[in-house]
């Protein structure tokens, strides 16, 4: 188990479901947190029933400005984790332009965007901790989610290779993919959710996992077992299967 007491952990995309599930999980362990969302309102109630230390800090992931802005603001943390995402449902023969361009602008560049005003300074200080939220659903490709599947695929991939570069260091990188959770994005599906999890639930998940050396860790089980073993089947029976 990490000491956490005093540490001072940056979380993006805590105004709701995960994010902010997270946020209490740490609060309880004495962590000092930095919250952001766009939505100050919300990180503000949130901050109410948390014990520990909060700053809340307001950003805009799309928008380079702002995490620049947010991050002089916040200066050297131990940790961030992302959970910023938006998303909706729908497949390739109900392509909507905007609503794909805004995942990928949100969940995957959002990403790249703002880590790319804190892991260089966790790189030059060799301390850090980053935490990314990918989903099952990156592991392949799935029929009526192109544009969250891609994102999240996005996002996976930066956290492997954020690993690779940074596994020797001190600035320890790590993945947590997990199923459905209860909020209000799973809301939007129209579909049968297995072993859809509670917030707090995944939010204890993730928290045991950044206290471990590992660096990924795929929930619930048995559900993510169904992906894992889809990246080990040739593409033609992928596909029978699974679209």
């Amino acid at each position: 188990m990490m000491e956490w007491t005093g540490k001072r952990y940056w979380i993006v995309g805590a105004s709701a479901g995960l994010g902010a599930a997270i946020a209490e999980q740490l609060s309880r362990v004495g962590t000092e947190l930095v919250l952001s969302a766009r939505s100050p309102e919300a990180l503000g109630e949130l901050a109410t029933r948390l014990d520990s230390r909060v700053e809340i800090v307001p950003m805009d992931v799309t928008d380079e400005a702002s995490c620049a802005e947010a991050a002089a603001k916040v200066g050297d943390v131990d940790g961030v984790i992302f959970c910023a995402g938006v998303y909706w449902p729908f497949g390739a023969n109900e392509w909507d332009g905007e609503k794909a361009v805004k995942m990928a602008e949100v969940n995957y560049l959002g990403a790249m965007r703002f880590l790319g005003h804190v892991v260089p300074r966790m790189i030059e200080r060799d301390h850090g901790h980053v935490v990314l939220v990918g989903s099952l659903t990156g592991y392949r490709g799935l029929p009526g989610s192109f544009a969250y599947t891609s994102s999240k695929a996005g996002v996976m991939s930066l956290a492997e290779c954020l690993h690779a570069d940074l596994h020797r260091t001190n600035v320890h990188v790590q993945l947590a993919s997990p199923g459905f959770i209860r909020t209000r994005l799973t809301e939007k599906n129209d579909f049968k959710m297995p072993q859809i999890m509670a917030p707090e639930e995944a939010a204890r998940i993730v928290f045991e996992h950044m206290n471990s050396d590992g660096f990924s860790r795929a929930f619930p089980n048995p559900f993510s077992w169904v992906f894992k073993l889809g990246m080990l089947l040739p593409d033609g029976l992928y596909y029978r299967l699974f679209a």
